[in-house]
């Protein structure tokens, strides 16, 4: 039986919490108030995550979906209450449908992916998407997309210049 994925498409669970984009994957444990830094055990590698307080047994402690960019994956304890984890995904296009094996896992098909603001993508990739949705708005009213505008233009500057061939 699969979960319906929380806002942040991943699944609040008793023990921690998690959600996901395409690239990352962060995870919330409470700890009691007051914990120090020092007094917790978060260990990633590759394959496997193990978080929780030394003297205890670990709060996760299991093998991943898939695969992270140990590198690129670091913790922070948020106002001693809670660690904060943040995992890079090695591949960065697909869903995890639970965070360690044993875990319930979530309904991808559910999920939610954010959308993208344009103002944050760099300036080749956004005029990109624009072009994207210009021609996707313009074949919905049956107008010719931007490569079909420019073919026309070059034409008619033809035409023009060649009349000729006009006849």
């Amino acid at each position: 039986m699969q979960s319906t994925p929380n806002k942040g498409n991943g699944l609040d669970m008793d023990k921690d919490s998690w959600g996901q984009s395409l690239q990352e994957v962060n995870v919330v444990v409470p700890v009691p108030p007051g914990t120090k830094s020092k007094a917790l055990v978060c260990e990633f590698k590759k394959n496997h995550l193990k978080v929780g307080i030394k003297g205890h047994p670990p709060v996760i402690d299991g093998e991943l979906f898939q695969s992270i960019k140990v590198d690129d994956s670091f913790w922070t304890l948020e106002d001693q209450k809670s660690v904060s984890i943040l995992l890079t995904k090695q591949t960065q296009m697909d869903w995890w449908k639970y965070l360690v094996k044993g875990e319930p896992e979530i309904d991808t098909q559910k999920i939610e992916p954010e959308t993208i603001r344009l103002s944050n993508l760099d300036t080749e990739t956004r005029s990109t998407v624009e072009k994207m949705m210009f021609d996707q708005r313009q074949k919905s009213l049956g107008l010719p997309t931007s490569d079909e505008m420019q073919k026309q233009e070059i034409l008619k500057k033809f035409m023009a210049e060649h009349p000729e061939m006009d006849s």
